[in-house]
């Protein structure tokens, strides 16, 4: 049976070290609505207990911290760790990539700036790590493979390139074109993910969307504003991926301690699940005892073969960052925490789920720790919408029946609140042995790599008496015939035709300038609406 999980707001309790009172700390008032989720409705409910290790009682921190399992991820008596993403070779090793700075510099944790970045691995993904080498100058690494095998590890203001990831190290930096945007909250804190051609995804810190088409050369801005959830947070430290299915976007509130959780068909437009998706108290061992860090900051995502999430690394540090000074008992480490994969499903219906469905047919399929046939409680399922199954509502199983791959179920597809927005349903159960499970699905008939129409800020060819405006195709699928329509906050100006447009390609159209245009100021305001046959309109301003 399905029941409401309680709140695990746990960041209120965890207040071991006196000294830190409030200065870091905000009490959101969070959505009403997230009371009534159920477990498995929040990202959150994915975190797994840690793997056993050693603990030690001389180790540092604060007490709340010295139960901890000191061989997880990677910390060092002398260094101050933060940051850090890990990457698996073909021989089945660990990379982690993060940086750290002495434990003693003068200014403690406030010496961040001047991090080393460094290159550690383990037989294991929750470590131990041991140190290879260092990289070079450089803070918040995320490191991403190429397609052709190299690695790339991402710090501020520039990155490294190795043609293993085991080095020699070669420095470089990334160029960026706004394409006429303000850059949202600058090129900091970037985090990435690989597009289904092997070109980049790109996240900056302010919510700015931004492709490369090779992950090297320029990134490209295609947002024209934060896709980050509509609420009041501090937001900072994005990370981003895609699985076989979408994309993915963690963004954390660091005044507020809050993490929240959004996904996307394509990148670039995004709706955020409720619930939260990381707090303080996530790092929990199996005899329920918590490693209650002050600050979990730096998501990242260790991924499997299907790009699910087997495993999160965080930096987090018991106090507050200016109180960590050198020579004391606080520092920062990079802890692992394993997740609940999720179950890899199907939709068997061939043709698009419409009002007219009866019923939609998912294929559960079989992995080597995993047997839907024996493992599952199919009275457990809820199948449909994201707003109906994280609250224990949705489509219940009709009938279920064995296939070579798997377990099909048959859900009611008028129980699923499935609507023509809807591109990845989800399932929430439990197995019969209690443990929740969940799983989303491609929709039939559902394009997960459409156009990106985008357009540059229209120039004025006073010369020639006409308007020029150059529209790009940042999607991975041929667009549509469509419109581009510009106005001015003074006047309008037109509407031209253009065909389609191949992947990354581009098109510079021209619109005669009317008799009755004005022309405008540093302040003028350009309006741009494309008209996709078959999309949403889109709309810029510039």
């Amino acid at each position: 049976m399905l029941t409401m999980k309680p709140r695990k707001i746990l960041f209120v309790l965890l207040t071991a070290c006196t000294t830190w009172g409030t200065a870091q700390i905000t009490q959101r008032t969070l959505p009403a609505e997230w009371n009534s989720l159920i477990d498995g409705g929040r990202f959150m409910d994915r975190f797994e207990v840690m793997p056993e290790g050693t603990q030690s009682d001389n180790a540092w921190g604060c007490d709340s911290v010295k139960n901890r399992f000191t061989d997880n991820g990677i910390e060092f008596s002398d260094i101050s760790v933060w940051g850090g993403n890990i990457l698996k070779d073909e021989s089945g090793i660990y990379h982690l990539y993060a940086c750290g700075w002495p434990e003693n510099s003068p200014k403690g944790h406030m010496f961040w700036s001047n991090s080393t970045t460094f290159h550690a691995t383990s037989a294991t993904p929750w470590g131990p790590y041991t140190l290879q080498e260092t990289i070079g100058k450089g803070h918040n690494p995320e490191a991403f493979r190429l397609p052709d095998g190299r690695v790339v590890v991402y710090v501020i203001d520039g990155y490294y390139i190795s043609q293993t990831g085991e080095g020699p190290w070669f420095y470089g930096k990334f160029s960026f074109d706004s394409r006429d945007r303000e850059i949202i909250e600058g090129l900091s804190n970037l985090t990435f993910a690989e597009r289904q051609d092997g070109s980049r995804l790109m996240v900056c810190r302010g919510g700015g969307i931004w492709i490369s088409r090779d992950g090297l050369s320029p990134y490209m801005q295609i947002s024209d504003s934060r896709v980050y959830p509509q609420v009041d947070g501090r937001f900072e430290d994005p990370v981003v991926w895609r699985d076989s299915i979408q994309y993915h976007l963690i963004v954390n509130d660091w005044l507020g301690r809050v993490a929240w959780y959004e996904r996307s068909k394509d990148g670039l437009h995004w709706i955020v699940e409720p619930g939260e998706a990381y707090v303080p108290g996530i790092t929990r061992h199996a005899d329920g005892t918590v490693e209650k860090w002050f600050k979990y900051e730096r998501a990242k995502v260790l991924q499997d073969e299907f790009g699910r999430v087997q495993q999160m690394n965080f930096a987090v540090i018991d106090t507050i960052k200016w109180e960590d000074l050198p020579n004391d008992n606080h520092s920062s480490k990079n802890v692992c925490v394993p997740m609940n994969r999720g179950m890899l499903l199907s939709i068997l219906n061939k043709e698009p789920i419409t009002p007219r469905t009866r019923h939609i047919d998912v294929l559960i399929r079989r992995e080597e720790t995993f047997n839907p046939e024996s493992d599952l409680d199919i009275s457990t399922l809820r199948f449909g919408s994201y707003k109906l199954v994280n609250f224990g509502n949705g489509a219940k199983a009709v009938k279920s029946w064995p296939h070579p791959e798997g377990l099909v179920v048959r859900f009611n597809a008028k129980q699923t609140g499935i609507d023509a927005e809807e591109f990845a349903p989800k399932i929430i159960g439990r197995s019969k042995a209690g443990k929740m499970v969940f799983g989303y699905a491609k929709m039939p008939g559902v394009n997960y790599t459409p156009a990106l129409l985008s357009a540059r800020k229209p120039t004025i060819q006073a010369d020639e008496n006409k308007l020029s405006v150059i529209v790009e195709n940042f999607g991975l699928s041929p667009s549509a015939p469509f419109t581009v329509s510009v106005s001015t906050n003074n006047s309008e100006v037109g509407t031209v035709t253009a065909k389609g447009l191949a992947p990354y390609g581009q098109t510079e159209l021209t619109i005669p300038l009317p008799d009755s245009f004005t022309k405008g100021t540093e302040s003028t305001v350009y309006k741009v609406i494309i008209k996709e046959e078959g999309a949403d309109e889109i709309v810029h301003r510039f």
